[in-house]
């Protein structure tokens, strides 16, 4: 029911500001106790930011009362003040005069006067900040930006977990879904207004299944990671407790330290091997191959609640049915880290651990070629039975717990809001991906990497494992007397860009033996078999180069680097160099 509301004499309004007013008799605080209209919106819960335009729509109540010529003091006064700098009047209302009819005088827009700077002006405002482009806005980034641009166009990109994306991708990167804060997971943010993100990222993750033929019945996906690194310790943070133990592939063998290394000294570089007890497996020094007998006894001894495959450095395939066993010797979750991998495992260019593995992990960028970022894989539904996964056979007793722990791992306990724009820029990668053209390209990264690596080999060059099974090689710098830092320098200097990594049995932690080289931007650009027959030839000069400076200043790299300083060698590679990246087209911008 209805209850009468207490009639007051005042009303608040705004006010433009006014040449000074005789004093006022004060008003008694009696005066001021009444309860408010709820038709009538109360000013202190307006945002401060839209003050100004309410002030616009409310107009001057005072001067109604002012051209009524009927209108005495005694039936309407007015006393003027201001909040937070904003003008406003406290007015009693006439004698007979309700208070929503006061009210309603007040707001009516025919009775409105301006305040402030008109809407248009406020326009050209935010114009004058909000829509000028980068080079007008910031003339000194923009700057740099382009110089890495053509950075980009005139060298030979060899980083193997390098690789250059559409315009597409770099649109939705570069769009407003950076404006939208986005915490939870779809369907249960903290935030409203997030009905199209969840779409998005819903999409997002219906297109990651779909790339890697998964069934959304038995597996679930979590885009939000903003690394690989943030996707392993995700699925650490959620399925252990700390001090549990993990096993993954050594870094000097080929892995990833975020699969928990530490140096000959004992110090611990990545956050797995300070919250959680790590013990690492190695590649067989004489071949470079993983050793799987080793591995097995290392595992069986040590016992590790998680078993870590996959790296960052491993030219060769994963034996994912024999790490199926092993891991089932001792309870182990099998976690493989394809952040390599993952465009040869969604082309089905190499064999795939989700036959295998319980969990799987992955960058976005790399050979990918998407966005960068971070993306986790996990088993859902009922269990299935031990000793392979490939059977298809279910054990109806148990259910897969990964998802709410991994979850709720992502966030809260790891990370903020998600990157809405990285989600959106996946989305359409991953859509690229599921393409027979995305599967042509793969298969002629994998042509690509093995033409150089047989082109190195001709000409005496030492690779670890003699060769390459996916888009990177190692090459074993040794045999030159050279070590990768320097030899990264000198490519650098030419205008090819690679990177040192260590060999196993050299002494990686100061002096990196070897350069980690990779198949896939280049391929991008459109490089076939017979242009890395090319690059291998610069590579070569390149590593003539480094001779000849060492020899001449020495191994120390101050002096080696005063070497490169206007070294005729150098440019002449260079302009080689820049020549040949030149005419292979760029995708994601025009030169």
């Amino acid at each position: 029911m209805d209850l009468p509301l207490p009639q007051s004499d005042l009303s608040l309004g705004f006010n433009r500001p006014r040449a000074a007013a005789p004093p006022r008799a004060p008003i008694s605080d009696d005066s001021m106790t009444h309860q408010v209209d709820p038709s009538v919106r109360d000013p202190s819960q307006i945002p401060l930011q839209l003050l100004d335009q309410q002030s616009e729509n409310l107009g001057d109540a005072s001067s109604v009362g002012a051209n009524d010529p009927d209108e005495s003091d005694d039936e309407q006064r007015q006393e003027e003040f201001s909040i937070l700098g904003y003008p406003m009047c406290l007015k009693r209302q006439r004698r007979g005069e309700s208070l929503s009819s006061c009210s309603s005088t007040s707001l009516h827009p025919s009775k409105r006067a301006a305040v402030g700077p008109d809407l248009e002006s406020r326009w050209a405002a935010i114009r004058a900040w909000g829509n000028q482009p980068l080079s007008t806005a910031d003339p000194d980034v923009f700057e740099i930006m382009e110089k890495e641009k053509q950075r980009q166009v005139r060298g030979i990109e060899l980083v193997a977990s390098e690789n250059f994306v559409c315009r597409a991708v770099l649109e939705a990167l570069g769009s407003h879904l950076t404006n939208k804060y986005s915490e939870g997971m779809p369907g249960a943010r903290y935030y409203g207004g997030n009905q199209y993100i969840d779409q998005i990222e819903h999409l997002c993750c219906k297109r990651a299944l779909a790339a890697f033929g998964l069934d959304s019945e038995s597996w679930g996906v979590n885009v939000q990671p903003y690394s690989c690194t943030s996707a392993n310790f995700a699925v650490y943070t959620g399925l252990l407790l700390p001090k549990d133990r993990i096993m993954g592939l050594e870094s000097p063998s080929g892995g990833h330290v975020s699969h928990g290394y530490y140096t000959p000294s004992g110090k611990k570089i990545s956050g797995a091997s300070i919250f959680f007890e790590s013990l690492s497996y190695k590649v067989n020094p004489h071949t470079g191959y993983i050793d799987y007998d080793k591995l097995e006894d290392r595992v069986v001894d040590y016992r590790p609640k998680i078993l870590i495959c996959g790296g960052s450095s491993y030219p060769r395939e994963w034996d994912y049915a024999r790490l199926r066993q092993i891991a089932d010797k001792c309870g182990a979750v099998l976690m493989c880290d394809m952040a390599h991998i993952s465009g040869l495992v969604a082309a089905k260019e190499c064999l795939s651990p989700f036959d295998y593995c319980d969990i799987v992990t992955s960058t976005t960028h790399k050979s990918l070629r998407g966005p960068r970022g971070g993306i986790i894989f996990f088993r859902k539904g009922r269990k299935m039975r031990k000793h392979g996964f490939s059977s298809g056979q279910a054990d109806d007793s148990e259910q897969y717990d990964f998802e709410d722990r991994i979850n709720f791992a992502v966030f809260p306990s790891l990370q903020g809001g998600p990157h809405n724009s990285h989600i959106a820029a996946l989305a359409i990668a991953l859509k690229q991906v599921a393409t027979p053209e995305y599967k042509a390209y793969i298969q002629q990264v994998k042509k690509n990497a093995q033409a150089l690596a047989s082109a190195l080999l001709r000409r005496n060059c030492r690779l670890v494992t003699g060769g390459t099974d996916n888009h990177l090689l190692l090459w074993d710098l040794r045999t030159f007397g050279l070590t990768g830092k320097n030899f990264e320098k000198v490519c650098e200097a030419c205008h090819i860009t690679l990177n040192k990594t260590p060999i196993f049995g050299d002494n990686g932690a100061i002096s990196p033996a070897g350069v980690r080289i990779g198949a896939p931007a280049m391929t991008t650009r459109g490089c076939l078999e017979e242009d890395f027959e090319m690059i291998a030839e610069f590579l070569l000069r390149a590593a003539q180069i480094a001779s000849n400076v060492q020899r001449e200043r020495g191994k120390l790299q101050k002096e080696f680097l005063k070497g490169l300083q206007r070294n005729r060698d150098v440019i002449d590679l260079r302009d080689h160099v820049e020549a040949f990246a030149s005419q292979f087209a760029m995708p994601g911008f025009d030169v």
